[in-house]
């Protein structure tokens, strides 16, 4: 069983989780994402930021959502710690059905392409390429994937 609960970015809980991210993101990618997302942005309207915890309470991982565009959501801050089966999968369900609560019809990402283990995981969960959008325009490390929300 794999819990959910909406904390305050700025937590003790959710430092570590994005530490955790930002270390795996600088190893994988050389660049540890932590200049895209901004603590304030997941405390602002239709936003999130969410904490997977196992059976005993451990932290399983991390997720974030913020406004984009209109009816398009942003995903951020995606992280399961290594291990934590059945994680990822189980925040991405939260974060989609959160997004379509706030009235968002999309949800968008960034990845970098040299991050095969994450296109694999968002391309088995419905998410697709789309054209590059806001600061990810023109950089070939970067691929943006968007998947359209359905109802219920």
């Amino acid at each position: 069983m794999i819990a959910m609960s909406a904390c305050d970015p700025d937590s003790l809980e959710a430092r570590v989780l994005v530490e955790e991210l930002s270390a795996a993101l600088a190893a994988l990618t050389g660049d540890s994402g932590k200049a895209s997302f901004s603590a304030d942005d997941a405390r602002m309207a239709r936003s999130l930021f969410v904490l997977a915890r196992g059976e005993a309470g451990q932290l399983l991982g991390c997720a974030a959502l913020r406004p984009l565009d209109g009816d398009v959501g942003e995903l951020k801050r995606m992280f399961a710690r290594p291990g934590a089966r059945g994680a990822g999968a189980a925040l991405l369900a939260h974060v989609e059905q959160a997004a379509h609560g706030f009235g968002y019809r999309e949800l968008w990402l960034e990845t970098r392409k040299v991050n095969t283990r994450a296109l694999a995981f968002y391309e088995k969960h419905g998410y697709r390429a789309i054209p590059s959008y806001g600061k990810y325009v023109g950089r070939d490390e970067a691929v943006c994937l968007g998947k359209l929300l359905e109802a219920g």
